[in-house]
């Protein structure tokens, strides 16, 4: 049982930020749950600053009278990133939701971390500019930063680990740190920016991202293709890549997945393996990638190609990949899901993705895969009933030899869902002991309290 706050730190608080403070039960545990396969950890209080003034008054406070903080934006996370492992303040930053500055002609956004991809992506609009980095989720800025969250365009555009030009961080002393200015690169010291796009709160509070912004492409087109099975697929995708095409979005979508999108989105695509493409360029440009992609598809049995040109009908595909974990939740009412991801070189694409397919036919699991394959990267979501512990153990033994398998093909545990209370007993056997180390140094010299989103990223020592 996590101590209670004191009545001190909670009258401080209370005369800082008013009704922006709740100790209510139900809204502590609604911040205390996600949809990781976890059980409930909810904190003792939730505050919901709207400055970076704020924040520093905030942590200060956590810090004089030895709070956990576990900072929140939109609860999209799948590896127990924002539940309060130890109690204590969760921060939630979503009312911290502005738009400082654009810079068009530099092609950068500086944001509060409460703005949404898609809120950013609206304002964006008339500029001609979009930002790339789409996980499916309405995620907020400030949380993508802290999980280097990643998605369906990063085989074009990259990660946010590419898209991040700076932050400011309120680190667990309570200072504002700049980690970079808006220059498009620099060799000035440490490269701080790095170290906190993809820290997972552990290392200070993200108030503030300059991000990268790439110009509307002039032409898009999208497609859908079925293929005789997942080794022919994913054979399309290396040899297309491996050809330097550059498609913007190349998705696997297996038979499971398939069957759960037709249901929900109401569409009849055949229960196959498919691939998922988006083209972005000029017309002409657009034109060559189709016609080399098709030709790639063809020589490896892929058949029934469908364009979606309009926005609208692009719209309608790239929704239905998008719903997908709800869909598969339908498949079995009532379940939760176990989700996990894994990123191999895209050489070992085809015997990682094949692999997994078997071993998870094998389970008698229902467990739709889909995956940004363009990069390595696929998820698989397996679906258990919480009251059957012979379930979820054979759901942990999938997850375990599925990473194992990446990791033997020099891949990683965790392509974008990042570590969390999941995956931490894989870090070691991916980075080694000694990189751990090195990271826990880190975290201990940054957050000597260990207050900062405590329990997460690395296993407890023995």
């Amino acid at each position: 049982m996590n101590a209670p706050l004191s009545p001190t730190f909670l009258a401080a608080l209370g005369a800082l930020l008013g009704d922006r403070l709740s100790t209510s039960e139900a809204v502590c545990r609604q911040h205390g749950r996600d949809e990781s396969i976890f059980a409930a950890m909810p904190p003792q209080a939730v505050a919901w600053p709207a400055s970076t003034d704020e924040v520093v008054a905030v942590v200060r406070l956590c810090r004089e009278h030895g709070v956990p903080i576990t900072p929140y934006g939109a609860g999209s996370s799948l590896e127990g990133h924002t539940l309060a492992a130890r109690g204590g303040l969760t921060l939630n930053l979503q009312r911290m939701d502005r738009i400082l500055a654009l810079h068009p002609e530099d092609l950068t956004a500086t944001l509060q971390p409460g703005v949404t991809r898609k809120a950013l992506n609206a304002a964006l609009r008339d500029q001609g500019l979009f930002f790339p980095i789409d996980p499916g989720a309405d995620a907020t800025i400030g949380g993508m930063c802290a999980t280097r969250a990643s998605g369906t365009n990063a085989v074009r555009y990259g990660t946010m680990r590419e898209n991040v030009v700076n932050l400011r961080v309120v680190t667990p002393e309570g200072e504002v740190v700049d980690t970079a200015r808006r220059a498009r690169k620099s060799a000035a010291g440490y490269d701080l920016t790095r170290l906190f796009v993809g820290s997972e709160g552990t290392l200070g509070v993200i108030v503030e991202a300059t991000v990268r912004l790439h110009p509307l492409p002039e032409h898009v087109m999208a497609a859908v293709c079925a293929f005789p099975d997942a080794h022919s697929a994913t054979a399309a995708v290396v040899q297309t890549i491996q050809m330097g095409v550059p498609v913007a979005r190349c998705e696997f979508v297996d038979p499971v997945a398939i069957r759960a999108i037709n249901a929900y989105s109401h569409l009849t695509l055949p229960e196959s393996p498919h691939l998922f493409f988006e083209f972005h360029g000029s017309e002409a440009g657009v034109k060559e990638q189709v016609d080399l992609v098709a030709d790639t598809v063809a020589e490896h049995g892929g058949q029934g190609f469908e364009w979606a040109a309009t926005p609208e009908a692009r719209t309608r595909l790239w929704e239905a990949r998008h719903n997908v974990y709800f869909a598969a939740l339908q498949l079995r009412p009532g379940c939760r899901s176990i989700v996990t991801d894994v990123c191999v070189p895209i050489s070992r694409l085809a015997d990682c993705l094949v692999q997994t397919a078997d071993d998870l036919k094998a389970s008698g699991l229902i467990a739709p895969m889909v995956g940004h394959v363009g990069d390595g990267n696929f998820h698989v979501q397996m679906l258990v009933d919480e009251a059957q512990p012979a379930e979820v153990h054979a759901a942990e033994a999938l997850n375990e030899r599925l990473v194992r398998r990446a990791l033997a093909m020099d891949g990683t545990c965790t392509g974008e869902h990042g570590i969390g209370l999941h995956k931490q007993g894989f870090l070691v056997e991916e980075v080694g002991s000694a990189g751990v180390d090195l990271m826990r140094r880190i975290k201990a010299a940054l957050d000597p309290q260990g207050l900062m989103n405590p329990g997460k990223v690395f296993a407890p020592l023995a």
